[in-house]
């Protein structure tokens, strides 16, 4: 049993991160926004996903790791925001998904190797569901960048990050608008994918919470 105050500080750090990841998704057009902004966004996204690492992982393999993608990550993320070209673009998608990519497998570790159902477990696991969908933004934006045309909007407006951010979490929670539709064979077989996922983790992430409750009853 954790004592009280590496408790606590988990679950600070876990409602911190969770915070953050909300903050993120919703200021995301401050990329583009010009002036400091992108300086701003980008420094505090290329942070998250650090810190949160030092906080939940023993590893320190896995903070080294993530220490140098953030830093790519926000190098890129400068470079695409001031100085915009198609490589700078690709470098944004591929330093994102690898940024995601770590966090994911941190907050897996964190999430499914836990042995007791603390609130810690709850506010890292609702994190690691948003963190997958706005890690599959990154990878339908590189299907965009790769095949432009992938998506279209039923209002015919071009399709940007922010817009595949919304896509990613409508596919992955199954709402389906119908706003943006994938027409590439690549688009609908991430999207597919997205869709199964969302669902499947659900299922995974309730039965792992009420096996670990039964447990200790």
């Amino acid at each position: 049993m954790l004592s009280l105050p590496v408790a606590r500080n988990r679950v600070l750090a876990s409602g911190a991160l969770l915070t953050a990841i909300l903050i993120h998704n919703l200021t995301y057009p401050l990329s583009a926004a010009g002036g400091a902004w992108p300086a701003l966004f980008y420094g505090f996204y290329a942070s998250i996903f650090v810190a949160a690492t030092w906080a939940l992982s023993a590893s320190k393999g896995m903070r080294a790791l993530m220490a140098c993608i953030g830093l790519v990550t926000l190098v890129a993320g400068l470079m695409n925001s001031y100085a915009p070209t198609r490589a700078t673009a690709l470098a944004v998608y591929l330093s994102s998904i690898a940024y995601h990519i770590g966090m994911i497998v941190v907050l897996a570790r964190y999430t499914f190797g836990a042995r007791t159902v603390m609130t810690d477990v709850l506010l890292s696991a609702t994190s690691l569901y948003l963190v997958i969908g706005s890690g599959f933004a990154a990878l339908l934006a590189l299907v965009e960048w790769g095949a432009p045309g992938s998506f279209v909007a039923s209002s015919g407006a071009p399709i940007g990050w922010q817009q595949m951010l919304y896509f990613s979490y409508v596919t992955m929670t199954t709402v389906g608008y119908g706003d943006i539709t994938p027409v590439g064979f690549y688009a609908q077989s991430f999207a597919s994918f997205e869709a199964i996922g969302g669902t499947l983790y659900s299922v995974l992430l309730l039965s792992r919470l009420v096996g670990l409750h039964t447990s200790r009853v």
